[in-house]
Protein backbone atom coordinates (compact mmCIF):
# COMPACT_ATOMS: atom_id res chain seq x y z
CA UNK A 1 0.00 0.00 0.00
CA UNK A 2 1.02 3.30 -0.81
CA UNK A 3 1.39 5.05 2.70
CA UNK A 4 1.45 8.64 3.54
CA UNK A 5 4.78 10.29 4.37
CA UNK A 6 4.97 10.81 8.21
CA UNK A 7 7.80 12.10 10.32
CA UNK A 8 7.17 9.44 12.89
CA UNK A 9 4.65 7.08 14.32
CA UNK A 10 3.61 10.06 16.76
CA UNK A 11 1.23 11.75 14.50
CA UNK A 12 -0.78 7.77 14.52
CA UNK A 13 -1.25 7.29 18.13
CA UNK A 14 -3.09 10.39 19.12
CA UNK A 15 -5.08 10.00 15.86
CA UNK A 16 -8.72 9.11 16.46
CA UNK A 17 -10.21 5.84 15.24
CA UNK A 18 -13.30 7.40 12.56
CA UNK A 19 -9.71 9.06 10.69
CA UNK A 20 -7.89 6.08 11.17
CA UNK A 21 -10.46 3.98 9.34
CA UNK A 22 -10.49 6.93 6.90
CA UNK A 23 -6.96 6.71 5.87
CA UNK A 24 -6.83 2.91 5.96
CA UNK A 25 -10.17 2.78 3.56
CA UNK A 26 -8.64 5.26 0.96
CA UNK A 27 -5.26 3.04 1.06
CA UNK A 28 -3.37 6.63 2.51
CA UNK A 29 -2.22 4.02 5.50
CA UNK A 30 -1.66 0.41 6.19
CA UNK A 31 -3.41 -1.51 8.89
CA UNK A 32 0.15 -2.89 9.28
CA UNK A 33 1.19 0.53 9.97
CA UNK A 34 -1.14 2.10 12.30
CA UNK A 35 -0.85 -1.20 14.36
CA UNK A 36 2.62 -1.05 14.55
CA UNK A 37 2.38 2.16 15.45
CA UNK A 38 0.34 1.47 18.69
CA UNK A 39 2.16 -1.06 19.72
CA UNK A 40 5.34 1.05 19.64
CA UNK A 41 3.92 3.13 21.88
CA UNK A 42 3.13 0.62 24.23
CA UNK A 43 6.49 -0.56 24.32
CA UNK A 44 7.38 3.30 25.14
CA UNK A 45 5.15 4.65 27.50
CA UNK A 46 3.57 1.11 29.37
CA UNK A 47 6.30 0.81 31.38
CA UNK A 48 5.46 4.17 33.09
CA UNK A 49 1.50 3.54 33.31
CA UNK A 50 1.17 0.19 33.42
CA UNK A 51 -2.37 -0.19 31.95
CA UNK A 52 -1.71 -3.02 29.71
CA UNK A 53 -2.49 -6.42 31.49
CA UNK A 54 -2.22 -9.00 28.35
CA UNK A 55 -0.33 -7.43 25.02
CA UNK A 56 -1.87 -9.04 21.69
CA UNK A 57 0.91 -8.05 19.54
CA UNK A 58 1.17 -11.23 17.24
CA UNK A 59 -2.63 -11.97 16.65
CA UNK A 60 -2.97 -8.29 16.30
CA UNK A 61 0.03 -7.70 13.25
CA UNK A 62 -1.84 -11.27 11.50
CA UNK A 63 -5.18 -9.43 11.73
CA UNK A 64 -3.70 -6.30 10.48
CA UNK A 65 -1.78 -7.93 8.00
CA UNK A 66 -5.33 -9.97 6.94
CA UNK A 67 -7.29 -6.07 7.28
CA UNK A 68 -4.69 -4.92 4.36
CA UNK A 69 -5.17 -7.67 1.97
CA UNK A 70 -9.00 -6.98 2.00
CA UNK A 71 -7.92 -3.22 1.11
CA UNK A 72 -5.74 -3.93 -1.45
CA UNK A 73 -8.43 -6.53 -2.92
CA UNK A 74 -11.57 -3.74 -3.03
CA UNK A 75 -13.61 -5.83 -0.26
CA UNK A 76 -16.73 -4.36 1.35
CA UNK A 77 -14.98 -2.92 4.94
CA UNK A 78 -16.81 -2.17 8.59
CA UNK A 79 -16.78 1.06 10.05
CA UNK A 80 -13.56 0.69 12.33
CA UNK A 81 -12.00 -1.72 9.33
CA UNK A 82 -8.00 -2.16 10.22
CA UNK A 83 -8.54 0.20 13.86
CA UNK A 84 -6.70 -1.43 17.01
CA UNK A 85 -8.76 -1.85 20.38
CA UNK A 86 -8.26 -2.63 23.77
CA UNK A 87 -10.62 -4.56 26.27
CA UNK A 88 -11.28 -4.03 29.59
CA UNK A 89 -9.39 -7.21 31.58
CA UNK A 90 -13.40 -8.54 32.56
CA UNK A 91 -14.64 -8.50 29.12
CA UNK A 92 -13.91 -11.70 27.07
CA UNK A 93 -11.68 -12.29 24.43
CA UNK A 94 -11.87 -15.63 22.56
CA UNK A 95 -8.34 -17.32 23.75
CA UNK A 96 -7.30 -14.57 25.65
CA UNK A 97 -7.16 -14.77 29.78
CA UNK A 98 -10.01 -12.62 31.94
CA UNK A 99 -7.61 -11.89 34.74
CA UNK A 100 -10.23 -9.83 36.31
CA UNK A 101 -7.38 -8.97 38.50
CA UNK A 102 -7.34 -11.79 40.59
CA UNK A 103 -5.03 -14.52 41.21
CA UNK A 104 -7.77 -16.40 41.67
CA UNK A 105 -8.95 -15.94 38.19
CA UNK A 106 -5.17 -17.25 36.75
CA UNK A 107 -6.84 -20.04 34.46
CA UNK A 108 -10.00 -18.18 33.12
CA UNK A 109 -9.40 -18.53 29.74
CA UNK A 110 -12.45 -17.17 27.42
CA UNK A 111 -13.85 -19.55 25.16
CA UNK A 112 -15.92 -17.40 22.71
CA UNK A 113 -15.93 -13.48 22.52
CA UNK A 114 -18.23 -10.78 24.30
CA UNK A 115 -20.98 -9.92 22.02
CA UNK A 116 -19.63 -6.17 22.63
CA UNK A 117 -15.81 -7.53 20.79
CA UNK A 118 -17.69 -9.54 18.43
CA UNK A 119 -19.12 -6.56 17.20
CA UNK A 120 -16.67 -4.26 17.23
CA UNK A 121 -14.54 -6.86 15.00
CA UNK A 122 -17.15 -7.51 12.34
CA UNK A 123 -16.89 -3.13 12.39
CA UNK A 124 -13.30 -4.49 11.51
CA UNK A 125 -11.48 -3.90 14.74
CA UNK A 126 -8.74 -5.16 15.84
CA UNK A 127 -8.07 -6.53 19.78
CA UNK A 128 -4.77 -5.35 20.40
CA UNK A 129 -4.81 -5.65 24.44
CA UNK A 130 -6.74 -6.15 27.82
CA UNK A 131 -6.33 -3.55 30.23
CA UNK A 132 -5.75 -3.33 33.66
CA UNK A 133 -9.00 -3.26 36.45
CA UNK A 134 -9.11 -3.31 40.58
CA UNK A 135 -9.72 -6.81 41.49
CA UNK A 136 -12.99 -8.27 40.28
CA UNK A 137 -13.24 -5.01 38.91
CA UNK A 138 -15.27 -3.51 41.99
CA UNK A 139 -13.15 -0.64 43.24
CA UNK A 140 -12.72 3.38 41.90
CA UNK A 141 -8.50 2.99 41.73
CA UNK A 142 -7.04 0.52 39.30
CA UNK A 143 -4.88 -1.83 41.29
CA UNK A 144 -4.34 -5.61 42.17
CA UNK A 145 -2.01 -8.30 43.33
CA UNK A 146 -1.42 -9.71 40.66
CA UNK A 147 -0.90 -6.97 37.33
CA UNK A 148 -0.05 -3.90 39.91
CA UNK A 149 -1.51 -0.17 39.71
CA UNK A 150 -2.20 1.64 37.20
CA UNK A 151 -1.01 5.64 36.97
CA UNK A 152 -2.58 8.24 35.27
CA UNK A 153 -1.12 9.63 32.11
CA UNK A 154 -1.21 13.04 32.54
CA UNK A 155 -0.02 12.79 36.12
CA UNK A 156 1.87 9.01 36.91
CA UNK A 157 1.07 10.06 41.23
CA UNK A 158 -2.65 10.35 40.41
CA UNK A 159 -5.08 7.47 40.10
CA UNK A 160 -6.97 6.98 36.31
CA UNK A 161 -9.66 6.36 38.57
CA UNK A 162 -11.48 2.57 38.54
CA UNK A 163 -12.88 0.20 37.77
CA UNK A 164 -12.23 1.07 33.33
CA UNK A 165 -8.83 2.74 35.00
CA UNK A 166 -6.52 0.68 32.65
CA UNK A 167 -8.65 1.29 29.83
CA UNK A 168 -9.13 4.69 30.48
CA UNK A 169 -5.15 5.19 30.67
CA UNK A 170 -4.33 2.82 27.57
CA UNK A 171 -6.52 5.78 25.38
CA UNK A 172 -5.47 8.77 27.23
CA UNK A 173 -2.19 7.59 26.49
CA UNK A 174 -2.37 6.50 22.76
CA UNK A 175 -1.83 3.00 23.44
CA UNK A 176 -5.19 2.74 21.46
CA UNK A 177 -6.98 5.08 20.07
CA UNK A 178 -10.71 3.31 21.67
CA UNK A 179 -12.08 0.88 23.40
CA UNK A 180 -14.26 -1.09 26.00
CA UNK A 181 -15.00 -0.71 29.62
CA UNK A 182 -17.73 -1.36 31.91
CA UNK A 183 -19.55 0.77 34.56
CA UNK A 184 -21.55 -0.29 37.87
CA UNK A 185 -21.11 2.99 39.57
CA UNK A 186 -18.71 5.06 37.96
CA UNK A 187 -16.61 2.92 36.35
CA UNK A 188 -16.37 4.41 32.17
CA UNK A 189 -17.61 7.79 33.05
CA UNK A 190 -15.06 7.97 35.60
CA UNK A 191 -12.18 6.89 34.62
CA UNK A 192 -12.84 8.64 31.14
CA UNK A 193 -12.87 12.29 33.30
CA UNK A 194 -9.67 11.62 35.38
CA UNK A 195 -7.96 10.99 32.32
CA UNK A 196 -10.16 13.52 29.49
CA UNK A 197 -11.40 10.66 27.67
CA UNK A 198 -14.88 10.40 26.20
CA UNK A 199 -16.96 7.45 28.00
CA UNK A 200 -20.46 6.26 27.78
CA UNK A 201 -22.86 4.37 29.67
CA UNK A 202 -25.79 4.19 27.32
CA UNK A 203 -29.52 3.35 28.72
CA UNK A 204 -29.16 -0.07 31.00
CA UNK A 205 -29.35 -3.08 29.00
CA UNK A 206 -28.92 -1.03 25.66
CA UNK A 207 -25.08 -2.98 25.29
CA UNK A 208 -25.50 -6.72 25.61
CA UNK A 209 -23.36 -7.59 29.11
CA UNK A 210 -22.93 -11.17 28.09
CA UNK A 211 -19.37 -12.38 28.61
CA UNK A 212 -18.36 -9.89 30.91
CA UNK A 213 -16.76 -10.66 34.45
CA UNK A 214 -18.34 -10.51 37.24
CA UNK A 215 -21.69 -12.33 35.94
CA UNK A 216 -23.47 -10.65 39.48
CA UNK A 217 -25.05 -7.18 39.59
CA UNK A 218 -26.08 -7.53 36.06
CA UNK A 219 -28.85 -5.65 37.20
CA UNK A 220 -26.35 -2.51 37.60
CA UNK A 221 -23.48 -3.39 35.45
CA UNK A 222 -23.45 -1.87 31.78
CA UNK A 223 -20.57 -2.44 28.74
CA UNK A 224 -19.55 1.03 27.79
CA UNK A 225 -17.35 2.36 24.71
CA UNK A 226 -14.41 4.56 25.78
CA UNK A 227 -12.25 6.84 23.07
CA UNK A 228 -10.73 10.33 22.59
CA UNK A 229 -13.71 11.74 20.62
CA UNK A 230 -17.20 11.86 20.67
CA UNK A 231 -17.75 10.74 17.38
CA UNK A 232 -15.70 7.56 17.78
CA UNK A 233 -17.84 6.93 20.63
CA UNK A 234 -20.75 7.36 18.78
CA UNK A 235 -19.89 4.66 16.22
CA UNK A 236 -19.11 2.65 18.66
CA UNK A 237 -22.06 2.35 20.29
CA UNK A 238 -24.09 2.06 16.70
CA UNK A 239 -21.74 -0.96 16.43
CA UNK A 240 -22.36 -2.63 20.11
CA UNK A 241 -26.08 -1.67 20.72
CA UNK A 242 -28.61 -4.04 20.52
CA UNK A 243 -30.19 -7.48 22.41
CA UNK A 244 -28.10 -10.55 21.93
CA UNK A 245 -30.79 -12.85 23.18
CA UNK A 246 -28.85 -13.51 26.55
CA UNK A 247 -28.89 -10.60 28.56
CA UNK A 248 -31.49 -10.65 30.56
CA UNK A 249 -31.95 -7.01 30.74
CA UNK A 250 -31.12 -6.67 27.12
CA UNK A 251 -34.56 -6.09 25.44
CA UNK A 252 -34.19 -3.30 23.22
CA UNK A 253 -33.93 -3.47 19.62
CA UNK A 254 -31.13 -1.35 17.93
CA UNK A 255 -33.11 0.60 16.37
CA UNK A 256 -35.15 1.02 19.54
CA UNK A 257 -35.59 5.20 20.58
CA UNK A 258 -37.24 7.30 23.18
CA UNK A 259 -40.79 7.88 22.84
CA UNK A 260 -40.80 11.30 23.48
CA UNK A 261 -36.91 12.34 22.79
CA UNK A 262 -36.42 15.99 21.47
CA UNK A 263 -36.63 16.48 17.50
CA UNK A 264 -33.60 17.28 16.20
CA UNK A 265 -32.53 20.82 15.11
CA UNK A 266 -34.30 22.11 17.87
CA UNK A 267 -33.32 24.09 20.89
CA UNK A 268 -32.90 21.42 23.93
CA UNK A 269 -34.15 22.22 27.47
CA UNK A 270 -31.28 22.06 29.67
CA UNK A 271 -31.03 21.93 33.56
CA UNK A 272 -28.13 21.77 35.27
CA UNK A 273 -26.51 21.23 38.70
CA UNK A 274 -22.62 22.78 39.05
CA UNK A 275 -22.79 23.01 43.21
CA UNK A 276 -25.69 21.14 44.45
CA UNK A 277 -27.28 17.68 44.30
CA UNK A 278 -24.07 15.75 44.73
CA UNK A 279 -22.12 17.19 47.76
CA UNK A 280 -18.97 19.40 47.89
CA UNK A 281 -17.57 20.02 44.44
CA UNK A 282 -14.76 21.18 43.80
CA UNK A 283 -14.56 25.37 42.55
CA UNK A 284 -12.75 24.32 39.25
CA UNK A 285 -15.28 21.55 38.67
CA UNK A 286 -18.11 23.66 39.31
CA UNK A 287 -16.91 26.73 37.06
CA UNK A 288 -16.46 23.94 34.31
CA UNK A 289 -19.93 22.83 34.89
CA UNK A 290 -20.76 26.70 34.64
CA UNK A 291 -18.89 27.38 31.56
CA UNK A 292 -20.70 24.46 29.42
CA UNK A 293 -24.17 25.42 30.43
CA UNK A 294 -23.20 29.36 29.18
CA UNK A 295 -22.09 28.22 26.10
CA UNK A 296 -25.32 25.92 25.16
CA UNK A 297 -27.49 28.70 25.77
CA UNK A 298 -25.18 31.16 23.70
CA UNK A 299 -25.84 28.52 20.94
CA UNK A 300 -29.09 28.75 21.44
CA UNK A 301 -30.68 25.76 23.60
CA UNK A 302 -32.46 26.80 26.72
CA UNK A 303 -30.65 26.60 30.05
CA UNK A 304 -31.60 27.13 33.88
CA UNK A 305 -30.36 25.77 36.92
CA UNK A 306 -32.23 22.33 37.40
CA UNK A 307 -33.21 21.82 41.01
CA UNK A 308 -33.39 18.10 42.02
CA UNK A 309 -34.26 17.69 46.17
CA UNK A 310 -33.80 14.38 46.30
CA UNK A 311 -30.30 14.10 44.88
CA UNK A 312 -29.34 17.35 47.61
CA UNK A 313 -31.36 15.17 50.35
CA UNK A 314 -29.86 11.75 49.95
CA UNK A 315 -26.60 10.21 49.30
CA UNK A 316 -27.32 7.62 46.44
CA UNK A 317 -23.48 6.16 46.67
CA UNK A 318 -24.92 4.32 50.45
CA UNK A 319 -28.04 3.42 48.40
CA UNK A 320 -25.93 2.09 45.75
CA UNK A 321 -24.05 0.20 48.49
CA UNK A 322 -26.80 -1.17 50.18
CA UNK A 323 -28.45 -2.63 46.80
CA UNK A 324 -24.99 -3.93 45.53
CA UNK A 325 -24.10 -6.01 49.29
CA UNK A 326 -27.69 -7.63 49.01
CA UNK A 327 -27.09 -8.73 45.53
CA UNK A 328 -22.84 -9.53 45.68
CA UNK A 329 -21.76 -11.07 48.79
CA UNK A 330 -23.58 -14.34 48.81
CA UNK A 331 -22.18 -15.23 45.08
CA UNK A 332 -18.37 -13.04 46.23
CA UNK A 333 -18.32 -15.54 49.60
CA UNK A 334 -18.94 -18.51 47.13
CA UNK A 335 -16.03 -17.41 45.01
CA UNK A 336 -13.16 -16.76 47.04
CA UNK A 337 -13.49 -19.45 49.55
CA UNK A 338 -10.95 -21.45 50.08
CA UNK A 339 -8.64 -18.33 48.66
CA UNK A 340 -8.77 -15.63 50.70
CA UNK A 341 -5.21 -15.54 51.57
CA UNK A 342 -4.53 -14.75 47.87
CA UNK A 343 -7.27 -11.58 47.84
CA UNK A 344 -6.12 -8.15 47.39
CA UNK A 345 -7.59 -6.41 50.15
CA UNK A 346 -10.71 -4.41 48.03
CA UNK A 347 -11.28 -8.67 48.09
CA UNK A 348 -10.85 -9.18 51.24
CA UNK A 349 -13.19 -5.83 52.19
CA UNK A 350 -15.70 -7.34 50.30
CA UNK A 351 -15.34 -10.58 51.94
CA UNK A 352 -15.30 -9.54 55.39
CA UNK A 353 -18.01 -7.18 54.83
CA UNK A 354 -21.73 -7.73 56.58
CA UNK A 355 -24.81 -8.36 54.97
CA UNK A 356 -27.27 -4.99 54.35
CA UNK A 357 -30.69 -5.77 56.63
CA UNK A 358 -33.30 -6.81 54.73
CA UNK A 359 -34.81 -3.83 56.06
CA UNK A 360 -32.14 -1.46 54.90
CA UNK A 361 -31.83 -3.03 51.35
CA UNK A 362 -36.20 -3.12 50.80
CA UNK A 363 -35.48 0.78 51.80
CA UNK A 364 -32.59 1.27 49.44
CA UNK A 365 -35.01 -0.44 47.01
CA UNK A 366 -38.07 1.85 47.32
CA UNK A 367 -35.81 5.16 47.48
CA UNK A 368 -34.09 3.99 44.00
CA UNK A 369 -37.94 3.79 43.20
CA UNK A 370 -38.37 7.33 44.20
CA UNK A 371 -35.33 8.39 42.35
CA UNK A 372 -36.67 6.58 38.82
CA UNK A 373 -39.80 8.72 39.70
CA UNK A 374 -37.85 11.93 40.07
CA UNK A 375 -35.98 11.74 36.72
CA UNK A 376 -39.71 10.33 34.97
CA UNK A 377 -40.60 14.44 35.92
CA UNK A 378 -37.48 15.76 35.33
CA UNK A 379 -37.53 14.88 31.82
CA UNK A 380 -40.67 15.87 31.03
CA UNK A 381 -39.50 19.21 31.74
CA UNK A 382 -36.06 19.01 29.91
CA UNK A 383 -34.31 16.96 27.70
CA UNK A 384 -30.79 17.20 29.18
CA UNK A 385 -29.42 17.10 32.57
CA UNK A 386 -25.49 18.87 32.20
CA UNK A 387 -23.43 18.36 35.58
CA UNK A 388 -20.09 16.92 37.22
CA UNK A 389 -18.84 13.41 36.09
CA UNK A 390 -16.56 13.44 39.38
CA UNK A 391 -16.70 16.24 42.24
CA UNK A 392 -13.44 16.98 41.77
CA UNK A 393 -10.09 16.14 39.63
CA UNK A 394 -7.59 12.86 39.74
CA UNK A 395 -6.57 12.52 43.10
CA UNK A 396 -3.08 10.96 44.60
CA UNK A 397 -3.38 6.70 44.48
CA UNK A 398 -4.48 5.12 47.63
CA UNK A 399 -6.61 7.64 49.64
CA UNK A 400 -9.13 7.17 51.30
CA UNK A 401 -10.27 10.13 51.66
CA UNK A 402 -10.41 13.86 49.92
CA UNK A 403 -10.84 17.56 51.15
CA UNK A 404 -12.87 18.93 48.52
CA UNK A 405 -13.95 22.64 49.00
CA UNK A 406 -12.79 23.22 52.67
CA UNK A 407 -14.81 19.90 53.13
CA UNK A 408 -13.37 16.43 54.12
CA UNK A 409 -15.17 13.07 52.19
CA UNK A 410 -14.69 9.66 51.86
CA UNK A 411 -13.05 7.96 49.08
CA UNK A 412 -16.39 6.33 47.88
CA UNK A 413 -18.09 9.74 47.36
CA UNK A 414 -16.28 10.14 43.93
CA UNK A 415 -19.08 8.04 42.92
CA UNK A 416 -21.59 11.16 43.98
CA UNK A 417 -22.32 11.95 40.87
CA UNK A 418 -22.83 8.93 38.66
CA UNK A 419 -24.13 6.01 41.02
CA UNK A 420 -27.50 7.53 40.51
CA UNK A 421 -27.97 6.74 36.68
CA UNK A 422 -26.89 3.35 37.38
CA UNK A 423 -29.48 3.29 40.01
CA UNK A 424 -32.07 4.24 37.56
CA UNK A 425 -30.72 2.96 34.18
CA UNK A 426 -30.39 6.71 32.70
CA UNK A 427 -27.77 7.17 29.67
CA UNK A 428 -24.62 9.41 30.67
CA UNK A 429 -21.94 10.56 28.61
CA UNK A 430 -18.47 12.07 30.05
CA UNK A 431 -16.77 14.36 27.53
CA UNK A 432 -13.45 16.04 28.75
CA UNK A 433 -13.66 19.99 28.55
CA UNK A 434 -10.83 22.02 30.25
CA UNK A 435 -7.32 21.35 32.34
CA UNK A 436 -7.61 22.05 35.71
CA UNK A 437 -5.16 24.59 37.38
CA UNK A 438 -2.60 21.24 38.01
CA UNK A 439 -3.17 19.97 34.54
CA UNK A 440 -5.73 17.40 35.22
CA UNK A 441 -8.33 17.55 32.94
CA UNK A 442 -12.30 17.70 33.88
CA UNK A 443 -14.92 16.32 32.24
CA UNK A 444 -18.65 16.93 32.30
CA UNK A 445 -21.50 14.62 32.29
CA UNK A 446 -24.23 14.83 29.85
CA UNK A 447 -27.17 13.13 31.05
CA UNK A 448 -30.45 12.34 29.10
CA UNK A 449 -34.01 10.05 29.16
CA UNK A 450 -33.59 6.60 28.85
CA UNK A 451 -33.41 5.35 25.56
CA UNK A 452 -32.36 8.75 24.07
CA UNK A 453 -28.34 8.24 23.79
CA UNK A 454 -28.55 10.34 20.30
CA UNK A 455 -29.47 13.41 22.23
CA UNK A 456 -26.48 13.51 24.72
CA UNK A 457 -23.69 12.52 21.81
CA UNK A 458 -25.08 15.26 19.38
CA UNK A 459 -24.77 17.51 22.69
CA UNK A 460 -21.08 16.13 23.59
CA UNK A 461 -19.99 16.44 19.70
CA UNK A 462 -20.80 20.36 20.43
CA UNK A 463 -19.44 20.81 24.02
CA UNK A 464 -16.26 19.00 22.32
CA UNK A 465 -15.64 21.74 19.70
CA UNK A 466 -15.25 24.02 22.97
CA UNK A 467 -12.60 21.50 24.64
CA UNK A 468 -8.90 22.39 25.20
CA UNK A 469 -8.36 18.87 27.20
CA UNK A 470 -6.84 17.48 23.40
CA UNK A 471 -4.83 21.21 23.05
CA UNK A 472 -1.71 19.18 24.57
CA UNK A 473 -1.06 15.45 25.21
CA UNK A 474 0.50 13.67 28.12
CA UNK A 475 3.96 14.38 28.80
CA UNK A 476 5.06 10.67 28.77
Amino acid sequence: MRHQKRAAHDALHYTDATELARLIRTKKLSPVEVMQAHLDRITKVNPKVNAITTLLSEQALKSAKEAEKAILEGREVGAFHGVPFSVKDVIDVAGVLTHGGSKILADNIAKQDAPSVARMKRAGAIPISKTNVPEFSCWTETDNLVTGRTNNPWNLDRTPGGSSGGESASIAAGMSPMGLGSDVAISVRGPAAFTGIVGLKATHGRIPYTGHFPHFLSRYWHIGPMARSVRDVTTMFETIKGADGIDPYGIHARDAGCANAPIGGHPLRIGYLSKTGFGPVDPEVAASVEEVATFLEQVGHHVEIAKIPLLEENDFVATAMTLFMGELLDDFRKLVAGHKEELHFIGTLYAEMPDPSLKDYIAAQALTTRLKSTFAQYFEKYDVLLCPVIPFTAPPHQLQEYVVDGQTIAATQMMRATSPFNLTGLPGLSVPFRMSSERLPINVQLVSRWLDEETILRLGALVETQSSVWDQHPAL
